[in-house]
């Protein structure tokens, strides 16, 4: 009985404290989710479009264009829509929606416990103040729930992603790209497998992801974001018993390319998602490409190829008092890892559905501004990031005079091309010691080639610091 006392006391403190959580006002602090929490600032962009405000918005966005598409069909009832100074007043429902609009949506839904429908009543509702209650029962006519959260989800994801996500993308691209013209003439020693390799120059490693992320970024601007807009199940039977003589196909399909769309067909009763997952596999590649990039630069950083512009106030560590840490990039790494474990499961997920419906996705489309929010957080830590790199040229000059051994490929290449027998074991015997291969080693190597002079003074110019090819 004491321990049943006992647990029961505690629940019951629980309850109290889940109590005080339930009604502590919702702030950058309180927020479950670092992208509306910490990271509230690097977000915020994102949040008109794929925030719950957003999603309501945008859902009435799609019942009011759908509402006037209707008005061009011919139907009688319909005919005072065709008025343009009508459809300014219908559009401007959208265009001055507020947090207001989007919490009197809110409560309805807590009398309906279904979202959609309350977005139908607040549209209705806009009609009566509007003078148009005579063809408010239009409003969502032969419609399901997903043939407004199917267009009005990736109307949103494509608005935000078209005005906020691939503008920061190619500001990073932009960047890279800056850099990569900065450090064009910088000779470097490559690295491959982790030991000293044929040297390259620097800006060509920058260009080298410049050229990955444009072809990504251009896969991802062709793909067009899908939306399915067909009745109950699929196939418009509302509309069809309704209004036979019309061509619904055509017309749901005009209706979806006005949104900048393309309508999925045939459909069972929601979007079978196989487009948006090609989309959200696209940005998971983008992702994983500028993953590679901050390893990158994480390790040149490591190997003291840039310095980092010091914060005068700003801590590296909380015990050593020297450190500079490469946090942008370490930052960026981590959240698009999260963000890709989001878009994986997502393009995984959501393809996959019971029969003609279940409600699987609907919880999971819910979270498609999590992903954005992680990426959006990335691309501007890479910014910071690279804002704060300062060529080291000491440290790299340092490592190809420590590596005069990666011109052994140069000299051995010159040897084949002069008939030279064994060339590749010549020099292989020469570096493939512990000894300290030098500029005057090479040179006295060179030396006692049995080769005309004028192809060992043509060697002896070939240096770690020039022999870095296109």
């Amino acid at each position: 009985m004491e321990i049943f006392c006992h647990i029961t006391q505690s629940y019951s403190l629980r309850q109290v404290n889940l109590h005080r959580i339930l009604v502590m006002e919702l702030t950058a602090l309180t927020a479950i989710s670092p992208i509306d929490g910490r990271y509230r600032s690097k977000t915020a962009d994102l949040a008109p479009y794929l925030s719950e405000f957003g999603l309501i918005k945008y859902r009435v966005h799609v019942e009011i264009e759908y509402l006037i598409a209707m008005s061009r069909t011919g139907i009688d009832k319909l005919k005072p829509l065709q008025s343009e100074d009508v459809q300014s007043k219908l559009r401007s429902v959208v265009t001055s929606f507020s947090e207001a609009d989007a919490q009197q949506v809110k409560d309805t839904e807590k009398v309906t416990n279904h979202d959609v429908k309350a977005v139908e009543y607040f549209v209705k509702d806009q009609l009566d103040h509007l003078g148009l209650g005579d063809i408010k029962e239009f409003v969502h006519f032969g419609l399901t729930s997903q043939d407004i959260n199917n267009t009005a989800i990736p109307y949103s994801l494509k608005i935000s992603s078209d005005e906020v996500l691939v503008p920061m993308l190619e500001q990073v691209v932009s960047l890279i790209a800056e850099h990569a013209t900065t450090y064009k003439d910088v000779p470097m020693l490559a690295k491959t497998h982790g030991q000293p390799a044929s040297p390259t120059r620097l800006g060509k490693e920058f260009q080298v992801f410049v050229s990955r992320l444009s072809e990504q970024i251009s896969q991802l601007k062709s793909l067009r974001w899908p939306a399915k807009f067909g009745g109950a199940t699929g196939n418009m039977n509302a509309h069809v018993v309704a209004y036979p003589e019309l061509s619904w196909n055509d017309f749901a399909n005009d209706f979806v390319e006005t949104l900048g769309l393309r309508r999925s067909e045939p459909t069972t009763q929601i979007e079978h998602y196989d487009n948006l997952a090609a989309k959200f596999d696209a940005m998971r590649r983008i992702n994983v490409i500028l993953i590679d990039f901050c390893r990158d630069i994480w390790t040149y950083i490591s190997m003291e190829y840039f310095k980092q512009k010091i914060a005068k106030n700003e801590v590296g560590s909380s015990a050593m008092p020297h450190k500079v840490n490469p946090i942008d990039f370490e930052n960026a790494e981590g959240n698009l890892g999260f963000a890709n474990a989001c878009l994986n499961h997502l393009s995984e997920k959501l393809p996959v559905s019971r029969l003609q419906r279940d409600l699987t996705d609907s919880t999971v489309l819910r979270n498609v501004g999590v992903p954005m929010g992680h990426m959006a957080i990335a691309f501007q830590s890479i910014l910071k990031g690279l804002g704060k790199l300062l060529l080291n040229q000491d440290a790299i000059n340092r490592d190809l005079e420590n590596n005069w051994a990666v011109v052994a490929e140069a000299i051995q290449t010159i040897l084949r091309r002069e008939g030279y027998p064994n060339p590749y074991e010549t020099l292989k015997g020469l570096t493939r010691t512990n000894d300290e291969i030098n500029k005057v080693r090479i040179h006295a190597f060179i030396e006692e080639l049995d080769v005309d002079q004028d192809i060992k003074e043509e060697m002896k110019l070939i240096t770690p610091f020039n022999y870095t090819g296109l």
